[in-house]
Order: structure tokens, then sequence, then C-alpha cells
């Protein structure tokens, strides 16, 4: 503010030291000789002042004379001041110290302003000058320097605070923006679980209809699988609105959802479905339930490719540690690896109707759900274990 505003403060003092310095009767005893030139150094001072505050290239070229005429003129305004009608100068020689205690080091700006102290205290003292004149004038000059250094605090704390503002403001763009690709990346990978759920489950019953039409020509019961295919597109529709709406607002309870899978699962396929939960259901962050949810369908859609009509046990467990959702299907006589990586156990093995059922979405859906999982410190194995085939998902509590 002190740089900003500094021509007013400073017209005003050369105006009023200028006047009172002409209305001084010239009765009087007066050294017009040492004020002249007291008046004109710190007019030029002062005018070399103002122009660097608005040009930042003169500042920085004029910065040593600047200092150099800023001592110049608290020494003369300091000895103006001493001559009898002298006393409106010690106005400047305050200004001048000042000035040095905002702009420069503490070291340069004392070294100055003692410099001034001593060269007026000497000079009043070989004049034989009043008491006041010997100390109160070099009192004066400290007090500038003094009031200089509040004032550079107070710059340097401004120029601090607006730093840190604009840091602030450069971390809160910088939160949004990765608040945004979060939620970019969410609606991915919801988008991408989504559409591998609904078409993997599809093309089973697709695949299956070809392979009853191709096969064993029994038309009855591939038209009642391209009826249950047009059935699944149009929960899939649902589905697809229900997870626009879950990015919206909060998921439905895990156990429901998984609940809910079951049943579909248990109906489309005509296998048996055991549900457990154990433990004290809790609520989950979105992510969370929502990670376990899609896992459990992208289980059951690899059931439905290589074991459809086997039986699965659920399991969904509370406890302390975390949360952690178990499916477990048999192997059965089918397919090539649930992962779509190769065989199982070496081997590739043929359905019953001698129909090898591939991967929909070439194993990326397993790994896409260990991804998802990691994100939230979470972990996800699948394999097989003796005659069945296990996958465990678990989130930290």
């Amino acid at each position: 503010m002190f740089r900003k505003w500094g021509l007013v403060p400073r017209a005003i003092a050369l105006a009023v030291v200028g006047l009172a310095a002409c209305t001084i009767p010239y009765g009087r005893t007066r050294n017009l000789v040492s004020e002249a030139i007291a008046f004109a150094v710190a007019a030029l001072t002062m005018a070399l002042m103002t122009a660097s505050e608005r040009s930042p290239r003169l500042r920085a070229r004029a910065s040593d004379l600047l200092t150099l005429a800023t001592g110049a003129t608290a020494l003369t305004s300091g000895l103006a001041s001493l001559t009898p009608s002298g006393g409106p100068f010690s106005l400047l020689s305050a200004m001048s110290t000042t000035w040095l205690g905002a702009n420069c080091s503490l070291a340069l700006a004392g070294s100055i302003t003692g410099a001034s102290m001593a060269v007026v205290g000497s000079v009043a003292l070989a004049f034989g000058s009043a008491a006041w004149d010997v100390g109160g004038y070099p009192l004066i000059l400290l007090l500038g320097l003094v009031f200089g250094r509040v004032l550079r605090g107070f710059r340097v704390q401004a120029e601090q605070s607006a730093a840190l503002l604009a840091k602030a403001e450069q971390l809160h763009l910088e939160e949004n923006r990765a608040a945004t690709l979060d939620e970019r990346n969410r609606i991915a990978r919801e988008i991408h679980d989504l559409l591998a759920h609904s078409l993997g489950a599809l093309g089973v019953q697709i695949q299956a209809a070809q392979a009853l039409l191709t096969d064993q020509a029994d038309i009855e019961r591939a038209v009642e699988l391209l009826t249950q295919a047009r059935r699944m597109v149009t929960e899939g529709l649902v589905e697809t609105r229900r997870a626009v709406h879950a990015l919206r607002v909060d998921t439905p309870p895990l156990d429901q959802g998984v609940a809910d899978l079951s049943a579909a699962h248990q109906g489309r396929h005509r296998a048996q479905v055991n549900f457990e939960v154990t433990g004290t259901p809790r609520a989950l962050p979105p992510d969370a339930g929502l990670a376990l949810i899609r896992t459990a369908q992208e289980a059951l859609v690899n059931i439905a490719k290589y074991a459809p009509h086997q039986p699965v046990e659920i399991k969904l467990d509370y406890n302390d540690g975390a949360t952690a959702l178990t499916v477990v299907s048999r192997l059965g006589n089918g397919a090539a690896n649930r992962n779509g990586a190769g065989t199982r156990n070496g081997t590739d093995h043929k359905g019953s109707n001698s129909t090898s059922f591939e991967t929909a979405n070439g194993g990326y859906g397993l790994a896409g759900m260990r991804e998802r999982l990691l994100l939230l410190d979470g972990t996800l194995s699948a394999g097989p274990d003796g005659d069945n085939w296990v996958v465990v998902a678990s989130v930290p509590r």
C-alpha cells in the first residue's frame, strides 16, 4: 500500500514544507541555502520514487541510486531541520527513513539511518544547538525507520497472504480436476461392468439357442431361450437406467443387491442358488458396495457361460475387518478358462452340447473387477478349488 499510494503523502509533505518555509518571516535567522538544497534533494528523490513505482524496469535499474538519494534526503533534511526556521524539514527526514525501512534490508536501512543520525547529532553539538536539536531530530529519523519496518511487515504479510490464496485456489482447481477424473473413471467402470454383465449374459443365451438349433434342431427350446434373451434385453435397459441413477444417488443395500442377482440367476438358468449372509449387515461406501455387486454380476455371468445349470453358493460375510463376497460354483463338464486366458487345470473340456462358449469380454471382466477393488484397498481372487470354481472379493470395513 505504501508503494502504491506513496505519491499522495509525498506531495502533501512537500507542499506543507514548502508552504511553511515560504510563510516564515525573513526577519528570523535562517539558512536559505541549506533549506533550498534539502528541498530540492527531497523533491528529486520523491519524483524518482514515484517514477520507479510505475516502471518495474526503472525500479530495477535505479534501485541503488534511489537508496542513495533517499539517504541523502534524510541527511540534508535533517541538517536543514537544525536551523531555527527549518523545523518542517524533519517531516521529510522521517519520510526518507520510513521509505528506507520499508524497502531496504534492515542492515542497509539501519546503517544509512544511523549515519544520518550521527551526522545530524554531531553538527548539532558542534554548533551548540539546544538539547532538542541534539537528540530530538535524530530520534525522528529513528522513528521513521521503525515505522518503515512496520509498513514492510504489513506488505510482506499481504504478499504472503496473496501467495497462499493463489496456492489455495490452485489446489482447489487441482482437487476439482482430480474429482472430475475420478468421476469419469467411475462412470467408465460402471458402463463397462454393466455392459459386460448384460451383453455377456445375452451372448450366452444366443449361443445356447444357436447350439440347440444347429446341433439338436430343438426349436421349442431355442425359442424359449430367445424369449429369455429378449427379457434380458429389457432387464438390461432397466439396469442401465438404474446404473445412471446410481451415479447420482446412493446404491441400494449390498445384501439386497446380491439377493436380487441370485434370484435372477436362479430364474434364468434353473439352477439352485443358495445365498447366505453372515455377520451384521452394515452400510458400505457407495463405491465399495457397487464394486462387490459388480463382482457378483461378473461371477454369475461366467457361471452362466461355463456351468449354467450347476448349483451356486453365494456368501456375504460382514466380519470385523472387512466385508467379503464368496461365489462358489461347480466346474461341471464344460468350458474354457473362466478368465478367458486358456484352459482350466490344463484341460480343454467340452460342454454337454459339444459347443464351447467363449468368454464374451476376453477375460477383462475379472481383471476390471480386481482393478476396481484395488482402488478401494480391496482384494479379488478367482480360481479352481477342487471341483469348484471360487471367486472371493473383499473390501476393508
